[in-house]
């Protein structure tokens, strides 16, 4: 039963994040705001690079359920899982949080009202929002295995920094900033927003960790004597 549902949640929740990403692609033949994909297109913006991460992990679980039971130590299985722990999870939470927090304080620092000409309110929430549910949704559905944590968070510190990198480039080849917020930083108060987000998404991964080790105990403590 529990493995029906995980695929059918998978296969649920890959199609949705296919038909988002469809549905922002094909704005790309309607006339943009100003300055919304210069440089760089939507490939600039986390929201964007989230919805792929999110769409990504859920093909591959989705693909990984057509193994067989006993293939669940395979390197596909290993790479879902290392997917979701360090990435899937902490980055699309980090996302919702982050822009409703900003949102609720002066939404022009981050989702200027001028773009809900261009993108409807679903959308917004299909996001900024529905992220959040799904990933819980996953939690209870199916258990993961978590690397280190030293592993893990030197991998989110390596793309964290990856990110802050291409966002800056982005500044510094069209003079403007990926959102509005980022303008209101002194290059020390810029170091330090990165590393305060870091450290919320530090938190997550944890989070995630603990919560998947709550719901899953026993189970997982059948996958670990199996992997000794």
């Amino acid at each position: 039963m529990t493995s029906t549902l995980s695929r059918g949640y998978h296969i649920a929740a890959f199609s949705w994040y296919a038909f988002v990403v469809k549905s922002l692609a094909a704005k790309n033949e309607e006339k943009l705001p100003p300055g919304i994909f210069v440089y760089g297109g939507p490939w600039k913006y986390l929201t964007f690079l989230n919805l792929l991460l999110q769409m990504s992990f859920f093909g591959l679980a989705a693909l990984n359920d057509l193994q067989p039971a006993k293939k669940s130590e395979s390197t596909l299985n290993r790479c879902k899982d290392l997917l979701f722990s360090v990435f899937a999870f902490p980055v699309g939470m980090f996302v919702v949080l982050l822009f409703w927090t900003i949102f609720a304080y002066d939404r022009e620092l981050v989702y200027p009202a001028t773009i809900d000409t261009f993108f409807p309110p679903w959308i917004n929430h299909a996001m900024h929002t529905f992220v959040l549910p799904i990933l819980l949704g996953e939690v209870l559905v199916q258990p993961h295995i978590y690397p280190q944590t030293k592993h893990a968070l030197a991998a989110l510190g390596g793309v964290g920094l990856a990110y802050l990198s291409w966002i800056i480039w982005v500044y510094l080849s069209v003079g403007i900033w990926v959102y509005p917020l980022l303008g209101h930083f002194s290059t020390a108060g810029l170091m330090g927003f990165f590393f305060f987000n870091m450290s919320v998404v530090t938190v997550l991964y944890v989070i995630g960790d603990k919560l998947n080790s709550h719901v899953w105990s026993k189970d997982m403590n059948k996958m670990k004597t199996k992997a000794k």
